[in-house]
């Protein structure tokens, strides 16, 4: 497919406008000079700015649905701890959504109809991980009914909102940084066994990392 190369370069060019920019704030041909094509030559690709966020989320879905798929790819922490590399990844890559969550809500209602269905999944797929972890033994069992439903919640909002609260108070982003605040909410629930495996396979990886 000859077209193939310059949708992707204009998409491209559209996610790194859009977090840069803004959403709302972004112009057909500020899209173009960046690509480097003309306004007519984008217009030949996608027909106006809608069809081209509406293309921009089929990839950043796409992506997402790729990242749930590794779910207990292989039955370690490690597992966990290679997802979360995929979502620091994703969401430095796609941090527009989140601040411009309001316009999109407004102006691409099925976007965020689709977005809740993830969203969904993710909190499902973090529950289901804690019980896997209890199962294998390496976290406690629940100590009080719904605190781990509460977990499961406090672990998606990290994973979904510190990239922007690093942003919004202008601190670094790094994925050391991520995964630690990620983890930290796990290990009040870790056994003696989930703690040796912790350490055994994560530590080390984190802290080889932050040097």
């Amino acid at each position: 497919m000859p077209n193939t190369g310059t949708k992707q370069r204009i998409l491209d060019s559209s996610v790194l406008l859009f977090n840069r920019e803004g959403l709302a704030n972004v112009r057909l041909q500020q899209i173009a000079d960046e690509t480097g094509i003309s306004v007519g030559n984008l217009a030949y690709h996608f027909k106006n700015k809608e069809a081209i966020v509406t293309a921009v989320y089929e990839s950043l879905f796409e992506e997402l649905k790729q990242i749930l798929s590794t779910y207990l790819s292989h039955p370690s922490l490690n597992d966990f701890d290679d997802q979360l590399r995929r979502y620091y990844s994703f969401f430095r890559k796609y941090r527009f959504y989140l601040i411009d969550l309001f316009e999109i809500e407004r102006s691409f209602p099925d976007i965020i109809a689709q977005w809740h269905e993830f969203v969904a999944k993710m909190i499902l797929q973090i529950r289901r991980r804690i019980d896997y972890s209890v199962n294998r033994g390496i976290f406690i069992p629940e100590p009080t009914k719904g605190l781990y439903d509460t977990l499961s919640d406090n672990i998606w909002m990290t994973i979904t909102f510190w990239i922007p609260q690093q942003v919004l108070k202008g601190l670094p982003l790094d994925e050391n940084s991520f995964k630690s605040a990620l983890w930290t909410q796990f290990q009040p629930y870790f056994t003696d066994k989930g703690w040796a495996e912790y350490l055994d396979t994560i530590a080390p990886i984190e802290i080889d990392r932050g040097k």
